[in-house]
């Protein structure tokens, strides 16, 4: 082999190994693919749906159920699951704080690599403001609340300065 094909070899190799990995980086994060793979199943013949009538009609009613669920916890924003966990669990510093929460985003999907979230509170006055003791309680109540290899949660004012922040 010649110089020019070792390289041009070399190179190919490179692209499908970072191709390899970037695909598999995704797969791991929500399981987002079984659930298409599930509900394809379903829909082709001969699948679970054509394997009984009990056993599909009961599978059907589990579904269904599992799927309102999901459906009324997405209705609920992040700022109230938020503060509905720091109600149960958090101490009453925590829950004085938390209570300025108007807003949260970035909570919902975490992929351990690099995971932030932003939460918006009712406070004025920037880092300068009375906002900036109790941002470090609703970053620490996240904290509790959400579980990252390395994540970071910003705390903003109502002008949405930058408060505080921390790891979760």
């Amino acid at each position: 082999m010649g110089m020019k094909t070792k390289i041009a070899l070399g190179a190919v190799v490179g692209i499908v190994v970072i191709g390899a990995v970037s695909a598999n980086a995704g797969d791991s994060d929500t399981g987002t693919a079984d659930k298409g793979t599930s509900a394809s199943a379903d829909r082709q013949p001969g699948g679970a749906k054509d394997a009984g009538a009990g056993a599909g009609a009961d599978a059907g009613e589990g579904k269904e159920k599992a799927e309102k669920a999901e459906k009324a916890e997405k209705k609920v924003s992040q700022a109230e699951q938020f503060k509905a966990f720091v109600e149960e669990n958090g101490t009453a510093q925590e829950k004085e704080a938390v209570s300025h929460v108007t807003k949260v985003q970035g909570a919902d999907e975490q992929n351990d690599i690099l995971d932030t979230a932003d939460v918006y509170t009712d406070f004025t006055g920037g880092i300068m403001g009375e906002g900036t003791g109790p941002a470090k309680l609703i970053a620490s109540a996240f904290a509790d609340w959400k579980q990252s290899e390395n994540g970071l949660v910003t705390v903003y004012d109502a002008d949405g300065e930058l408060l505080g922040n921390g790891q979760f």
